[in-house]
């Protein structure tokens, strides 16, 4: 079978020039009635951790991953105010640019506050949602994410706290640590990761993220109720041995979405690095699904 090529594009949106990866006819998906899955990277990654998905699945969908203001290739105005309402506010004019009215909607880490905002503004937009690692309870927080969100604008130390997370030793470890086989993991991820971490000013972009870091938690009653409210087709997959969203922030899900269907793998934060060939058939099924679903519709 012959992949179709990924394409790499740069797109305005009010001043930002968003870089992002596309798989897949770019007009109509490869499947009748299939919908664009939009991939939403974490931290302190980029769309090229979406590359070997959008290789293993460009062949039936339309795949568009965008870089996040602060990650990538993506280059911001002088003057960009990084938060998490501002990278939504890019996000959302991102997908109103590319008239992306119906996607399956990919969470990961970072990616999931930014596409729960998203989502609450556009809630017609979301025919399906795939959370990977993209926390929305306080359940899902362990000790050390509570330490490290504890960190915010005014507390003594913070700014210095989680400057710690942009070395190259914690950069390597979110993708190694909790793993059942290290030697599966490529280094490609995590040596690109700091290439852009440690250009100008990125540290400083990145601080900045880190300090908003906690008013996620302030909005995660509002995602829940988006969630009981809209019930939108999801499929959780979860990498339990995460050292900062535990097996818990999985298992929550399933509170407000009783239909969700839950798979849990034995490795960390990454689990697309190590569990992609389990993964993706499972994402493949899903948007079978969300697709069937969408052409039954009256």
């Amino acid at each position: 079978m012959i992949v179709p090529s990924v394409t790499h594009r740069f797109l305005d949106v009010d001043g930002v020039r968003v870089f992002y990866r596309q798989a897949g006819p770019p007009e109509t998906p490869g499947t009748p009635g299939a919908p664009v899955l939009l991939l939403l990277h974490g931290f302190p990654s980029a769309s090229h951790q979406f590359r070997r998905l959008m290789d293993a699945l460009g062949h039936r969908y339309r795949l568009i991953a965008p870089d996040l203001p602060g990650f990538g290739y993506t280059e911001v105005p002088e003057g960009f105010t990084y938060s998490f309402d501002r990278l939504a506010d890019v996000l959302e004019g991102f997908v109103s640019a590319l008239g992306l009215d119906r996607f399956v909607m990919y969470t990961f880490d970072f990616g999931g506050p930014v596409g729960f905002r998203l989502a609450t503004r556009r809630p017609g937009r979301i025919a399906g949602l795939i959370v990977q690692n993209a926390n929305a309870y306080e359940d899902g927080l362990s000790d050390l994410a509570r330490e490290t969100i504890a960190n915010r604008p005014g507390v003594p130390g913070a700014e210095e706290n989680v400057r710690r997370l942009f070395d190259l030793e914690v950069t390597r470890a979110q993708y190694e640590e909790g793993t059942s086989d290290a030697e599966r993991v490529a280094p490609d991820g995590w040596t690109l990761d700091q290439h852009f971490l440690d250009l100008p000013g990125r540290g400083d972009a990145q601080a900045d993220l880190a300090l908003d870091y906690h008013s996620n938690l302030a909005r995660y009653p509002e995602w829940q109720r988006w969630l009981r409210e809209h019930r939108p087709p999801t499929l959780v997959v979860w990498g339990r041995r995460d050292l900062f969203f535990t097996e818990a922030g999985a298992r929550a899900y399933l509170r407000d979405l009783p239909d969700a269907r839950l798979h849990l793998f034995e490795t960390g934060h990454f689990a697309l690095e190590e569990n992609l060939p389990e993964i993706a058939p499972l994402i493949a099924d899903f948007a079978d699904r969300v697709a069937e679903r969408l052409t039954a519709a009256p």
